[in-house]
């Protein structure tokens, strides 16, 4: 019997939304400022997942929860827009792009012209006809191409009310994703609040047999929600139900896990099960333990290292943008190493090159060589808050809590430096050197559990990161990556 533990996908992979495609799988995610967006990821087995591409080079928005279907042979993503500093929407905006297989190409961005509203999610009717859902829970009509709406939002779904005593963010109906099995239509959604206590998010199902509803509340709900603080996965939520290749079905939804609040929401799977009378339930009582894998499902490997000598640039693939403007990947050229743009006159402003880590620990490592800029490694969750260093040619810039410190390290004033970041479960301590030197230890060390949404109100994840910031340029050099034990 072949085993796996959750995450499936570790790191900050919010609002996983999934869909069968023959005898694989394939995924992505909200990647609400990064650039490119919504990064693909298919698997042979719902367990092992492998970056495939991306479907959104330049997003419009901030990118909100998605879901993908498929209708006569294409394919569709049907994406939320939120206004963000630097693009044109003023308020959320729901577009749609379409393509002839998962890989792509896909199409630019298509306005179906939904505002305020978010957490598409699509259904083929009864009736033949397509239909979105959103938050709310509304509902509108689509084209037969799918590429446009017919009629307004509508009220459909009012969502199961869980007992006043229990904690929460918020009441919170969203992200709705619906099947069909047999004669009933199924409507999953999440209600609770997608951070906040960690009993708050959980995933609740009602059915009908008709797309139009009535819609029943399963007596069973929640299907999934963090009862005590204690348990391994907290405010499990925005989940997708679909039947494996040997018939089991399966869900996948997102967690935080318990003390590491700084990775953002990880991307959870869990075996469902249905009732005589036909309603599905949790198919275990504990998802933070070894679990049985689908079957033929490969065993998951260990986490890996890696090295990147910047012979290539892997946008998507390994690196991608925080909040970037418009046109953001010209700031990037390869030459003997990674040549960024400057941007701003600090890191918060800088829109780095970020890098997704599931890992508890690690060390990040890095040659900076400036050119009339400063440059460096860090720690970066947002724009108000991160940690690491920099050097300007004159002196090593220390950052801590989003702000240069007063600390004034006594590293050598070069344009070139060697820099080593390790974040040993929460614990941040930085080195420095001279290409070929010895290594110095950062005087100052850092904590950085409190580095996470409940602390920023912002839905992301600490990232290690890249930034180049002032007029002129900096060249980055083997850049390494490795997991700690």
């Amino acid at each position: 019997m072949t085993t796996f533990v959750n995450p499936v996908l570790g790191g900050d992979r919010p609002d996983p939304a999934v869909i069968r495609v023959g005898d694989e799988y394939w995924l992505t995610y909200s990647s609400f400022e990064s650039a490119p967006g919504l990064l693909l990821y298919r698997s042979p087995d719902l367990v092992n997942w492998i970056y495939a591409g991306s479907a959104l080079a330049e997003p419009l928005g901030s990118t909100f929860a998605v879901d993908i279907a498929e209708v006569g042979g294409r394919f569709f993503i049907y994406i939320p827009f939120i206004p963000a500093p630097w693009s044109k929407l003023t308020e959320p905006s729901i577009f749609v792009v379409h393509a002839a297989s998962m890989e792509g190409p896909w199409s630019e961005p298509i306005d179906l012209g939904i505002r305020g509203a978010i957490d598409p999610g699509h259904v083929v009717g009864e009736d033949g006809r397509r239909y979105l859902f959103v938050n709310g829970i509304r509902r509108t009509a689509l084209t037969d191409d799918g590429l446009a709406t017919v009629g307004e939002l509508e009220q459909v779904y009012d969502g199961w009310r869980y007992p006043d005593d229990w904690i929460t963010e918020a009441y919170a109906l969203e992200g709705p994703k619906l099947f069909r099995r047999g004669e009933w239509f199924y409507l999953v959604s999440a209600v609770g609040g997608t951070a906040g206590p960690p009993t708050g998010h959980m995933v609740i199902v009602a059915r009908s047999r008709s797309v139009h509803g009535p819609w029943e509340n399963s007596p069973h709900n929640p299907v999934a929600r963090t009862v005590d603080a204690a348990e391994k996965w907290w405010s499990r939520g925005h989940a997708t139900m679909l039947p494996a290749v040997d018939g089991s079905w399966w869900m996948v939804s997102h967690g935080y896990e318990n003390g590491y609040r700084t990775l953002g929401r990880q991307i959870l799977l869990e075996p469902i099960a249905w009732t005589d009378d036909g309603w599905p339930v949790a198919g275990t009582d504990d998802i933070g333990g070894e679990l049985e894998a689908p079957s033929a499902a490969s065993h998951q490997p260990p986490s890996v290292g890696f090295h990147d000598g910047f012979d290539a640039l892997r946008l998507g693939e390994r690196w991608t943008f925080h909040a970037p403007s418009p046109g953001e990947a010209a700031r990037l050229t390869l030459d003997d190493g990674l040549v960024m743009a400057g941007k701003g006159a600090g890191p918060g402003a800088t829109s780095p090159l970020a890098l997704v880590v599931g890992d508890h620990a690690y060390e990040v490592e890095v040659d900076v060589e400036i050119d009339r800029a400063e440059g460096g490694l860090l720690l970066f969750f947002n724009d108000r808050l991160f940690c690491g260093m920099g050097i300007d040619g004159e002196r090593m810039r220390s950052y801590s809590g989003g702000h240069v410190t007063h600390w004034r390290e006594p590293a050598p004033a070069a344009g070139r430096l060697q820099l080593r970041i390790r974040n040993d479960r929460h614990i941040v301590t930085g080195w420095y050197r001279v290409p070929g030197g010895e290594w110095m230890r950062h005087a100052i060390r850092y904590e950085t559990s409190g580095y996470h949404a409940n602390t920023m109100g912002d839905l992301v994840s600490l990232r290690p990161a890249l930034y180049a910031a002032g007029e002129g340029s900096v060249r980055f050099r083997d850049f390494r990556y490795r997991p700690l034990i």
